[in-house]
């Protein structure tokens, strides 16, 4: 949604532009203040993620609000308006320095106030009250000297809160109950309402509890409760049988129906038969017949035996006062009715997590003098609140300072990125292999997920796993954008430098290929016959030494067969002479071969007729067109894809919401990666004790031949000219008066 238009909405914005990307200049602190007025199109990000990038998590976490691991533009405000209304000057927040000046901090305002006494109060903790600026590092070093004496004003009691061994029982209980909440540092406490809660529910069960005493529900007294749930736990099966025994009763004709069929009691035999199955337990409880009463002990389904017996125990000899071998129908419902009170009392029971507790520990707690001990503690803990804020803010304040500038030169616009000093955040090293060494690193998670994605951007990506003594790991993609990568492969191995100074050993493990540069393409069309030539070659010389092998196996078979077949004493047979090869080629093969290789003389020999019959000064022009022609079509699409190659994707990829079209030109791209080049001032000997004198000869040779055949069409172009004739002199006047 746009946002309402403010007078911050007549700011005047300033905007530059670098490589081919226009972006908003953020340089003073009206700038910052007007942010929330510049339109959403004009930024550079809309979202990054909380972690893989190079700036303090701690300070991406705090400005994460919502905490769903990224950071988005409503998000961005909300830092800047925080951090702008508690500065006298918004614009510090553009230096990114790290101490935070106490000077800076705007005590005209009670926020300010608290911030400055805050800050005194941690460097007065550090020994080092006269200091006039807090860094980072101080800022969270105090917040933790002071969670070692809680409590602090976080509204978390601790156990470390008090030395009374009663009220840290109380805390327990509490945490054990209705749970407890965990601190910055990690340690468990109780929050007020936490406390009240606690507090709350003891007392709802305990006059839960009193009530089964007023009403004298507990029949039984303490064994009320397991002899009720004895009987709940087989009440709907005895209902079921004496409802069967009713209708058995009624009508004798239903008595096969509802003792189950045979089949199914064949079905069930056919199995390993398990007295807990759900086919045996779907049985009836027992035998029906017409007004039976119930076996107790012979005759009870075995999936249900034991639930008898507990019942037995627990609840019929009880309340009946003896050992009863049958229960009939009467002596049933008998029963229900004697539990019935303390059963429904039961099911009133609060729902509470308190109930762990033994009820003397209960009573306990509501009778003893613990909870006012602990209720003073929570009013002091609350009492230190505002201090423990204003330290938690002097620590965000300091982040801020520090980390807010990078953070919007990084996301409003790529300031980062484009300058030659700084770093982006997502740049996470040097890589240097095959004498280069590329800055644009940058880490990732899933290579296969990140190439899909990072393939849009037209680069030249190489992704590698990284990996360091002790087991650390790390992947990267890596974009090559000067050079070639004629001596790039999967397996090549190089040496990559974190911004934090850690080295790492790097191994290719997959490469996106795309162009890298101009000088590249104009070359491939020559490597790539080279490359041609040289696999032809290859093939025809694997081929013939394949055919090699087979006829030494052939010869070596036959000689092997005419030495099993000689009888022994016997001369050894005559080793039958190779087999003559067939004819390659007739007299009509050998004269069409004589045709074309005549036809294609006699086009060269025009085409060199034609070249000698141009001027000397187009001689070069046409070579040079000649190899333009070749390389042109590859240079024309690599150029293409070179104006197309952005680092949108890359970042795409990671999580980020990229906004502008942030390209990687030609010229950029000479920065970001650099070739190997010796020092200015530098000597260099040419003189290789191991040089290859043959290769050297070879490269000689051909120079010269390559000179002498320039020489020889400069001589035919010469003699062609010759001898010169002089042209004719013009008449004189006195010449022509004589004709």
């Amino acid at each position: 949604m746009t946002s309402v238009p403010t007078s911050a909405s007549r700011h005047r914005w300033n905007f530059f532009r670098t490589g081919g990307l226009d972006q908003v200049a953020l340089t003073t602190g009206a700038d910052l203040l007007a942010l929330e007025t510049l339109d959403q199109k004009l930024w550079v990000a809309l979202s990054c993620p909380v972690k893989g990038i190079e700036l303090d998590e701690k300070t991406l976490a705090l400005i994460d609000t919502d905490n769903d691991g990224h950071i988005r533009v409503p998000e961005i405000l909300a830092a800047v308006k925080w951090a702008a209304a508690r500065l006298r000057d918004p614009g510090d927040l553009l230096r990114g320095t790290d101490p935070l000046p106490l000077s800076s901090i705007n005590e005209a305002t009670p926020e300010g106030k608290i911030l400055v006494a805050s800050a005194r109060q941690i460097l007065a903790s550090l020994d080092r009250g006269d200091a006039g600026a807090v860094t980072v590092a101080e800022a969270a070093d105090a917040a933790k000297i002071l969670a070692a004496k809680p409590p602090i004003g976080d509204g978390i009691i601790t156990l470390a809160a008090t030395d009374d061994a009663a009220v840290q029982a109380l805390i327990k209980d509490i945490i054990a109950t209705v749970g407890g909440t965990p601190m910055h540092t990690g340690a468990i406490g109780v929050t007020a309402e936490q406390i009240e809660k606690f507090f709350k529910e003891i007392a709802d069960y305990a006059e839960w509890v009193e009530k089964s005493a007023a009403q004298n529900v507990a029949v039984l007294g303490v064994e009320t409760e397991a002899a009720v749930h004895a009987l709940k736990a087989v009440r709907a099966k005895i209902d079921d049988f004496f409802g069967r025994c009713r209708l058995a009763a009624f009508d004798a004709r239903a008595v096969a129906a509802l003792n189950r069929s045979e089949t199914e009691y064949l079905a069930v035999a056919a199995k390993d038969l398990n007295i807990t199955a759900a086919e045996v337990s779907g049985f009836p409880l027992a035998r029906i017949e017409g007004n039976r009463p119930l076996p107790l002990r012979d005759g009870v389904n075995p999936a249900w035996g034991p639930a008898i017996k507990a019942f037995v125990e627990k609840t019929i000899t009880p309340i009946l006062g003896a050992e009863k071998t049958t229960l009939n129908e009467t002596e049933w419902q008998a029963i229900n009715a004697r539990l019935a009170p303390y059963e429904a009392w039961l099911g009133s029971k609060p729902a509470s997590a308190v109930e762990k507790l033994p009820l003397d520990r209960v009573r306990e707690i509501l009778r003893g003098k613990v909870r006012p001990a602990l209720d003073a503690i929570v009013a002091r803990d609350r009492e230190l609140g505002p201090q423990f804020r204003g330290i938690s803010d002097v620590e965000r304040l300091a982040r801020y300072h520090r980390d807010l500038r990078t953070l919007l030169h990084n996301f409003i616009n790529f300031a980062d990125f484009y300058s030659p000093e700084r770093w982006a955040v997502f740049q996470a090293g040097t890589l240097f292999f095959d004498s280069r060494s590329t800055e644009l690193c940058i880490r990732v998670a899933d290579v296969g997920a990140h190439a899909a994605i990072a393939a849009m951007s037209k680069a030249y990506i190489a992704y590698l796993d990284c990996h360091r003594t002790g087991g650390e790991t790390m992947k990267l993609a890596a974009c090559v954008t000067q050079g070639d990568s004629d001596y790039l492969f999967v397996g090549r191995n190089g040496i990559f430098y974190g911004r934090d100074g850690r080295d790492w050993d790097a191994t290719i493990t997959r490469i996106v290929d795309n162009p890298i540069s101009i000088r590249q393409a104009f070359w491939s069309p020559y490597k790539k016959f080279i490359r041609m030539i040289e696999e032809q070659v290859a093939k025809r010389a694997a081929a013939a030494d394949a055919a090699s092998s087979a006829n030494l196996q052939t010869a070596a078979a036959a000689v092997a067969l005419a030495a099993q077949k000689t009888p022994p004493g016997a001369p050894p047979a005559p080793v039958p002479p190779p087999p003559v090869p067939p004819k390659k080629m007739d007299v009509g093969t050998v004269a069409a071969l004589g045709v074309a290789l005549g036809s294609i003389m006699t086009f060269f020999s025009v085409i060199f007729a034609k070249f000698i019959d141009l001027p000397a000064w187009q001689l070069p022009l046409v070579v040079i067109g000649i190899i333009l022609a070749i390389s042109i079509p590859s240079m024309v699409i690599a150029w293409l894809k070179l104006r197309q190659r952005t680092v949108g994707p890359l970042l795409e990829a990671n999580g980020w919401a990229i906004n502008g079209r942030v390209k990687i030109n030609i010229p950029f791209g000479t920065k970001l990666t650099e070739r190997a080049v010796l020092p200015a001032g530098s000597h260099l000997t040419r003189q290789d004790p191991y040089e290859d004198k043959a290769a050297a000869f070879r490269r000689r040779l051909f120079t010269v031949l390559f000179v002498l055949m320039l020489a020889g069409v400069g001589a035919a172009y010469w003699f062609r000219t010759w001898p010169f004739k002089p042209a004719p002199a013009a008449a004189t006047p006195a010449a022509a008066a004589a004709k």
